[in-house]
């Protein structure tokens, strides 16, 4: 029966979560020798910024976020940052090859190759950002800031060691707020109508920063193509936390 094979192919959906390691009880994720021989980080800071933002990452570089060797320094205390990007609607033009030229001078980057880095593309960049990052690094936390906020680095680091080994970990500034439904107007919704008649958002971390515990970055990896994305990031991040 048609009810039958849903709930075959359920059980084979929670059967691939678990070996891939998303599940609550398992703090580091992964399987197999993969999984024991990579180094466990504590953070993987990804500062969101575009091809016009050259100024504003050498301001970042000169004030909170280290460069060269102490960012590699860093690495080895287990924090990791990265300014993440897309590729240009125009693959390989001089937009990408000024990025690529400025990652062999500052090795600060997280390209995400898939992403393609434009306007009416940014929110479905969350999703790659998480991806790539917790295929890269294996981390206690995934780290999503602006490029309009000046970190409180030590601070962040302070906070997270206290809460090593949290599953489900969903942090940030908690809002919510009206859904815009006048197509004219800033922070339209172009699907303010599943919000419900009351036309406001549920609670949810404010996009400038929030973070999310290995499990949950793992859940949005291995669920990517059937996620949700809506107009604004923070919206998208918190309806998969729901969910």
């Amino acid at each position: 029966s048609g009810i039958g094979r849903k709930i075959a192919e359920a059980e084979m959906d929670i059967a691939k979560a678990k070996s891939e390691g998303y599940l609550w009880g398992n703090g580091t994720g992964g399987t197999g020798t993969e999984g024991s021989s990579r180094k466990k980080f504590l953070a993987v800071i990804g500062v969101y910024t575009g091809f016009g933002s050259r100024l504003k990452r050498n301001t970042f570089r000169g004030s909170w976020m280290p460069r060269g060797d102490a960012l590699k320094t860093l690495e080895e205390k287990g924090v990791v940052i990265r300014f993440v990007i897309g590729r240009s609607p125009n693959r390989g033009d001089s937009l990408d090859r000024n990025i690529n030229e400025e990652n062999r001078k500052t090795n600060d980057f997280l390209i995400l190759e898939s992403h393609e880095e434009a306007a009416e593309e940014l929110p479905k960049k969350v999703k790659f950002f998480f991806s790539a990052a917790i295929e890269a690094w294996d981390a206690e936390f995934y780290v999503k800031i602006d490029d309009n906020i000046n970190l409180d680095l030590a601070g962040l680091i302070e906070m997270l060691n206290v809460r090593r080994g949290s599953h489900g970990l969903y942090m940030g500034c908690m809002k919510s707020g009206a859904v815009v439904s006048e197509e004219e107007q800033q922070w339209y919704e172009p699907e303010w109508w599943k919000f419900g008649d009351s036309r406001t958002y549920f609670r949810h971390a404010a996009g400038s920063l929030f973070i999310l515990s290995n499990n949950l970055a793992r859940y949005i990896n291995i669920n990517s193509a059937s996620l949700q994305s809506y107009a604004h990031d923070d919206i998208s991040v918190g309806s998969w936390m729901m969910g």
